[in-house]
């Protein structure tokens, strides 16, 4: 392996380790970036850093700031509605292949994720609202009707979309909308009804329902955010 083939892992792998933590919200948005603190922390210069920030950067996921650096970047509110669209119409497509596909130990595992949701939702689960359980349920979910619909090329277009934001956000977005996480709930038990049903147009259209009305209220909360992440 040549040096420029180990600097350019090097840099991937801090890109990657600098992502995973502005995934599950351990780098919020809004957060400075410090090329100097990074480097300290991973052991290395200043240079693989700054080179795995440009390449967060393409990604959409950092951006360059005035006086600030690198900051972790607040998508604008209409790109998180234009990026569920998308990602609506997708998922309708994964969860009308599930119909068709999908297993009894699979439907198992959505109701067992959803419960997990509900219990948090009613405040009886041992995890609030936002919590990393909750979080992973409500991926997991979606996770599951993806795998059947058994194609991984609609799995890897709808991952793309998710990559683009923290996901953390969602569930943050949850917290204090007593009436939204129960509309999560309810659209979620439309969507396992269809799959037990094996409909798969109803199942298409609870799931394009579902994917719409989680991007309209996360875009509502990133609105609300961006008016107040620079500002206090």
């Amino acid at each position: 392996m040549t040096p420029q083939t180990d600097e350019g892992a090097l840099v991937d792998d801090i890109a990657a380790r600098i992502r995973a933590r502005i995934m599950d919200g351990e780098l919020p948005i809004g957060k400075p970036l410090r090329q100097a603190a990074l480097a300290a922390e991973f052991g290395v210069s200043r240079t693989p850093v700054r080179e795995a920030l440009r390449q967060l950067q393409n990604g959409g996921l950092i951006e360059m700031q005035p006086h600030r650096g690198a900051v972790v970047r607040v998508p604008a509110p209409w790109e998180v509605r234009q990026a569920y669209e998308v990602r609506a119409e997708l998922e309708a497509l994964a969860a009308r292949r599930a119909a068709a596909r999908i297993t009894d130990s699979q439907l198992a595992e959505l109701r067992r994720h959803n419960d997990v949701l509900r219990a948090a939702a009613e405040g009886t689960g041992t995890s609030g609202v936002g919590a990393p359980d909750t979080t992973r349920a409500n991926d997991c979910f979606h996770t599951v009707v993806c795998q059947a619909a058994d194609n991984p090329w609609l799995s890897r277009m709808i991952d793309r979309i998710n990559e683009s934001f923290p996901r953390n956000v969602s569930s943050l977005a949850l917290t204090g909308d007593e009436r939204h996480r129960q509309l999560n709930v309810r659209q979620h038990d439309a969507v396992v009804a269809a799959l037990t049903d094996r409909d798969e147009d109803r199942a298409q259209e609870a799931m394009r329902e579902h994917v719409i009305s989680a991007g309209e209220h996360l875009t509502a909360w990133y609105e609300r955010r961006s008016q107040t992440v620079f500002h206090g």
